[in-house]
């Protein structure tokens, strides 16, 4: 029996009187490990007696608070060792604790008591179902514990709530990281229950393992799942991915489930293996000594074999022959009796097109190039989203699949990855890109495997950012392919001032010396050119860099505005106290607040102390460094205006007579009240002269300010205090209060004695003139007794803690004396005043619980004209909208550097807050931007959901561009740009829209999604994971835009050096082709009978054995020159059907085929509605993929590039599908021609 909280009166009685002697740091586990034992001796006496015995943790009374604080601290400060277990504590209970503890306090919750925060509990961190729901970022929703600090939590507050234990995994490069999110995997248990039996049982088990685990680890985990059973033998099968209603699985289901016999001698780690998320597994126990299945009768069905020409790499030895042995056995051809029992199946498919190919007895369907949808691996959705818009980028994949990039690979780049990543991105593209595949969509485990081993921070299945991806892959892609193979060394130019030629001259030398290092298909495609310039803000030194750029972050110029009131208190006493309202960049700092608030009131930014005030205490100091989106709106801000520096800038350096700045506060108010004093070096000498600053700081919050002050009539003396008071009349009501509460008369005015409730005798004829020989009263000085000064200590940064906290420390006035020096000052830095009043005066002064005598809330609202005028613009460029040029003119907005970021000018010889401007000077080809929708600055997480309209065609740069600014004026002057790198002028750098990688959700989690155009189709698709839709263009721009890719328009090529390598790769694959084709039909004149005329030449339906070199071929986007197919598709397997089989082949009558020409040309590719099923809104879900075997497909044959696809569907005068109307869309339309000419030759 478990105990809440509280243990049994003889538990209570053994454990005796609470302790409070210290325990000596180096004794904390030994003497926790002594009360267990104690605590197990009286558990031990209770059970003889008979009782449940309770579990109790060890109580706060055996370690103290400050230990088990430094106790955690110690331990959580160790470093993470590979393969040690560490605990992921949800922050919400680990805040409670260290409140409880009073290492910070928090504003939203009362003050708790250690024993208030209970267990350590998680369940935070899940939805309702038990999902793991967070997002796990550490410091925001989680902590991380090692064992030894977990079990102290456990010892002290008692048993957990859903702990979450972690592995800690090694990273490449001598890293070390926590993985937060092991694969989970589904447990079945083998069982014969009968020939036609289903799935049954219980709800199947799962098991939690790490990616590093050896299969040995593996299988133990999947058996204990099950059972707890260790003597049976048992050997584990592998399932296709699937939904299983039960935990016992038919022996009959086996074979159609694609199960595989796994081997646990393996040296693989689950990773290696290419396990994920949600794969089931299935154990089968010996019976009688035997198994329960031969595992030779469970054989998975061949593949069909294929027959064509030779792969395009044939080297037994190249990375696709190796990945397709290596792997052959996972790719995965689901049955229909598997894909029957398994809804995912059916929900993620794509719907496919009709194919003209078809075999007897066959039901497979071609999909078409390109809309091969991407497993979701468990959080791969922003893997998935950036590799279709990549694979979507024509010039790239022409690259890529004309096998001009094995030529190019540089495996010895130090900077590489070893070609790598190069060989297993072309391996996928492969697979996207194939003219005959059958697979609807297929999970990318070879280029996960690959891109963890050299990227380890996409390793594990946590959600990570897309554009972060993308920078990744390109920049690795780069360095993979790069033609440079030894780098030399190359000084970068300086700008030794000049017109626009000096400038282009500067441009120039800084790309040369960046191609001399770099030269890739990369930067061919996507690399353009920044222009960078800073002005020093002293001597107007003009200094400019080029640098090169993958991709163009653009910051989204929202109205993010932080607007707060500020209460704003001046020095001097005369001046009201006023709340100012503000409106200021939600990104600026405090230090930009004072700025502004010195412009309106007329103060020096440097001396205004702002500080954040909750429960009437001083809460935060709010130095320069804060930013103002950090502050919530029901927060109250305070600015105080000192007659000295207010130290907020981590700049400031201290000097010998700095002043010193204390705060002060008056207990016994209700409610304390805090103040500011300023004190210099000699007011701190003696307490009388600290007293007296403080009564003149106490002047502005009571209506009986005189009265802070004794007055006298007569000749002044010579050390009189001459204080104007603006508030009160001079000759208004006089009291003279003594330390004891009386009050007696001034100048002959009858006071009565109880002043907290009788308002002092005024004159009652307010218009008398006062007798001439009268004589003015005037302050001798403050009066004293009002309050009792204290002095406290361990107010650092102006606050002892926060609320709750009880970290101020009193100290007396003699024991401070003692121990400073005569002559100095009294003061420390740290100290605080507290200004102890008694009832009566403060009922007199502040009033009771109404304030009728204090000014607390006496604040008048000052509104400066800026304000309200920013207010209004606002208001105007709401109802505007956000477009991708306001980005633009963003990014090249003139900004002055942050003292944390400051420029070293070479004629100052110092550091300097510099302007600084960026432009665009060189673009791309292919120009990737980045919308800066995510902002992470410590507290601050937030992500921009705002809309911003962007074109999908005819993005125009021109105007925007200094290399053509700059060359058309050259050029209009007679200088040859050509000899500075730059291309011609007149064209204008128009831009169109092709790809759209999408963003929904929130920051650290969300779901990424995709729109791309299919540059064979000219059809935009919509990816979500493996799902996959056509859409149309206009609903890819919308507020989850992430990132846009946009292709220049141009009467050229684009890729420039890499087009003529493309180019030059497709003329010596055709030479080859037309060798064959012609030793070919050599060969088939020799053995076959001659055509019939009848014919016409036609070849056999559906596809000719050989194909003669097509004049059709694709089309670079605005250029005339065509392109010719690099093979052509191999034959069928069934060799060719009789017209009359053709005829009445199911396939053709369930296809249409029966119908006329012009009814079978309108036939349109069959997709799903998108209305048909819901889109994944989570992306920790894992599809299947029903992917064929390779050798099912294009990819590792010769018709490899996509071109013969399109050339070799494009025959009998049909036009190709770039540039075909929707009736004639279909690449296999060239059946239209095959039906016509049967029906001729029937006639």
């Amino acid at each position: 029996m478990q105990s809440d909280s509280s243990s049994s009166v003889k538990r209570s009685a053994s454990e005796g009187p609470s302790s409070a002697t210290p325990v000596p740091m180096t004794d904390i586990t030994s003497s926790i490990d002594s009360a267990r034992e104690n605590d197990t001796e009286i558990d031990t006496y209770m059970a003889e007696q008979g009782e449940d015995v309770p579990f109790q943790p060890i109580q706060s009374c055996t370690v103290t608070i400050e230990h088990k604080v430094a106790r955690i601290k110690q331990l959580r400060d160790r470093p993470m060792v590979a393969g040690d277990t560490w605990y992921i504590i949800s922050r919400q209970w680990f805040r409670r604790w260290e409140i409880a503890c009073g290492i910070l306090s928090d504003k939203a919750l009362e003050p708790l008591q250690e024993k208030d925060i209970g267990p350590p509990d998680n369940s935070f961190l899940f939805d309702s179902q038990g999902n793991l729901t967070s997002s796990l970022v550490e410091h925001i929703d989680v902590e991380f514990l090692p064992q030894e600090a977990w079990s102290e939590f456990v010892a002290w507050y008692g048993q957990p709530i859903n702990p979450l234990p972690r592995s800690v995994i090694a990273k490449a490069f001598l890293q070390t990281t926590l993985e937060l999110r092991p694969p989970r995997l589904k447990v079945l248990v083998l069982t014969d229950l009968g020939p036609d039996a289903d799935i049954a049982g219980p709800p199947h088990s799962y098991a939690t393992v790490s990616i590093k685990d050896s299969m040995k680890s593996l299988f133990k985990a999947l058996v204990s799942a099950v059972t707890a059973r260790s003597n049976v033998p048992y050997r584990i099968w592998k399932l296709e991915p699937g939904d299983f209603p039960g935990s016992h699985f038919p022996i009959s289901r086996l074979i159609s489930w694609g199960a595989e016999l796994m081997d646990e001698e393996t040296d693989k780690t689950v990773e290696d293996s290419m396990i994920e998320p949600e794969d089931p597994f299935v154990v089968e126990f010996q019976e009688d000594g035997a198994w329960i299945v031969d595992a030779s009768q469970v054989v998975r069905p061949p593949p069909p074999s294929v027959h064509g020409p030779p792969p395009l790499f044939s080297s037994e030895n190249d990375f696709f022959t190796r990945v397709s042995n290596q792997q052959t056995s996972t790719f995965r051809t689901p049955s229909p009796s598997r894909r029957g029992s398994s809804s995912k199946a059916k929900d993620t498919a794509v719907a496919p097109f009709k194919s003209s190919g078809f075999s007897k007895g066959s039901s497979k369907t071609i999909q078409e190039p390109g809309t091969l949808g991407l497993g979701n691996m468990g959080n791969t959705c922003f893997m998935n989203s950036a590799l279709q818009c990549l694979a979507h980028t024509k010039e790239l994949t022409d690259y890529f699949l004309s096998g001009v990039f094995q030529d190019e690979l540089n495996p010895d780049n130090p900077l590489g990855m070893h070609g790598a990543i190069a060989e297993v991105f072309g391996l996928l593209l492969h697979r996207i890109w194939a003219p005959d595949s059958t697979a609807t969509s297929y999970s990318p485990r070879e280029f996960k495997s690959q891109l963890q081993k050299f990227a380890p921070q996409f390793s594990g299945y946590q959600q990570h950012d897309s554009q972060e991806l993308v920078a990744f892959l390109l920049d690795g892609l780069h360095e993979d392919l790069n033609r440079v193979l030894k780098k030399p060394f190359v000084e970068k130019p300086d700008w030794e001032g000049g017109q626009d030629l000096e400038l282009a001259k500067l441009a120039q030398t800084s790309w040369d010396g960046y191609m001399k290092r770099n030269d890739s298909v990369i930067v061919d495609l996507f690399q353009g050119q920044y222009q960078s310039t800073l002005v020093c803000p002293e001597c107007q030194k003009v200094s400019i860099t080029f640098d090169p750029f993958m991709y163009l972050t653009l910051p989204l110029p929202v109205n993010k505005k932080w607007e707060h009131l500020i209460y704003y208190v001046p020095w001097d006493p005369s001046k009201p106290h006023r709340k100012v309202p503000v409106e200021i960049g939600r990104d600026s700092s405090f230090k930009d607040l004072k700025n502004l608030l010195g412009r309106w009131m007329g103060s020096k930014p440097q001396e205004l102390l702002t500080l954040e005030v909750f429960n009437h205490r001083f809460y935060k100091n709010l130095d320069d460094s804060v930013l103002c989106g950090e502050m919530a709106p029901s927060d109250s801000i305070f600015c105080f205006e000192l007659p000295c520096n207010s130290r907020q800038s981590r700049s400031y350096k201290p000097k010998d007579d700095d002043p010193f700045i204390i705060p002060v506060i008056l207990t016994d108010v209700a409610p304390p009240r805090p103040a500011y004093s300023n004190y210099s070096r000699a007011d701190a000498q003696t307490v009388e002269s600290m007293y007296d600053v403080v009564i003149e700081r106490l002047r502005r919050w009571t209506v009986h300010e005189r009265d802070l002050y004794t007055w006298q009539t007569g000749p002044s003396a010579d050390d009189a205090v001459a204080i104007p008071i603006s508030t009160v009349s001079p000759i208004d009501s006089l009291a003279e209060i003594k330390e004891n509460g009386d009050v007696s008369e001034v100048d002959g005015m009858v006071i009565e004695s109880d002043i907290a409730d009788q308002k002092v005798l005024a004159d009652q004829d307010a218009g008398m003139e006062p007798d001439a020989d009268e004589e003015e009263p005037y302050i001798s000085g403050p009066k004293q007794g009002v309050f009792n000064l204290r002095l406290y200590t361990g107010y650092r940064d102006y606050s002892a803690g926060g609320y709750g906290s009880s970290n101020g420390r009193p100290e007396h006035w003699e024991s401070r004396a003692e121990e400073v020096e005569p002559g100095a000052p009294m003061l420390k830095e740290g100290d605080a005043f507290i200004c102890e009043f008694d009832e009566n005066m403060k009922a007199y002064y502040f009033g009771t619980s109404q304030f009728e005598n204090s000014r607390w809330d006496e604040w008048f609202t000052f509104t400066h004209h800026e304000f309200v005028e920013a207010k209004e613009a606002a208001a105007a460029k709401k109802t505007k909208g956000m477009t991708l040029d306001d980005c633009l003119a963003e990014f090249t907005k003139e900004e002055q550097l942050g003292e944390d970021d400051l420029w070293y000018c070479p004629c100052c010889k110092k550091h300097q807050q510099a302007t600084k401007k960026f432009d665009l000077w060189k673009v791309p080809d292919i120009l990737a931007v980045h919308l800066k929708r995510f902002s992470n600055s410590r507290a601050l997480r937030d992500k921009i959901d705002t809309f911003v309209d962007f074109p999908i065609e005819g993005l125009d740069l021109t105007s925007l561009v200094g290399e053509r600014r700059v060359g058309t004026s050259l050029a209009q002057s007679g200088v040859d740009i050509h000899e500075l790198g730059i291309r011609e002028v007149e064209e204008p750098l128009i831009y169109d829209l092709y790809a759209v990688d999408e963003h929904l959700g929130g920051l650290g989690g969300g779901h990424y999604r995709a729109f791309a155009l299919n540059h064979v189709t000219d059809q935009w698709y919509h990816f979500d994971d493996s799902y996959v839709t056509r859409t149309d263009a206009s609903q890819a721009v919308n507020s989850n835009a992430y990132l846009l890719f946009y292709k220049r328009r141009s009467n050229a090529p684009l890729g420039g050096k890499t087009h003529e390598m493309i180019e030059k790769a497709r003329c010596k694959t055709t030479v080859e082709v037309e060798v064959e084709v012609e030793s070919a039909a050599a060969a088939e004149q020799e053995v076959q009978l001659p055509t019939p005329p009848s014919e016409n030449g036609v070849a056999p339906f559906p596809f000719p054995l050989t194909q003669q070199p097509s004049t059709v071929g694709y089309m670079t986007p605005r250029s005339n020159p065509r392109s010719t197919p690099t093979s052509s598709p191999p034959p069928l397997d069934d060799g060719d059907p009789s017209m009359s089989e053709a005829q009445n082949d199911d396939l053709i009558a369930e296809d249409g085929l029966g119908l006329g020409p012009l009814e079978l040309a309108s036939q349109q590719f069959d997709f799903p509605d998108p209305s048909g099923r819901a889109s994944p809104t989570s992306s920790v879900e894992v599809e299947p993929d029903y992917d064929d075997d390779p050798t099912d497909s294009s990819l590792f044959r010769a018709h490899a590039n996509i071109d013969t696809w399109v050339g070799s569907h494009s025959r009998n005068g049909l036009p190709s599908p770039v540039g075909s109307d929707s009736d004639t869309m279909n690449p296999f339309s060239d059946m239209n021609s095959q039906k016509k000419n049967a029906d001729s030759m029937d006639l």
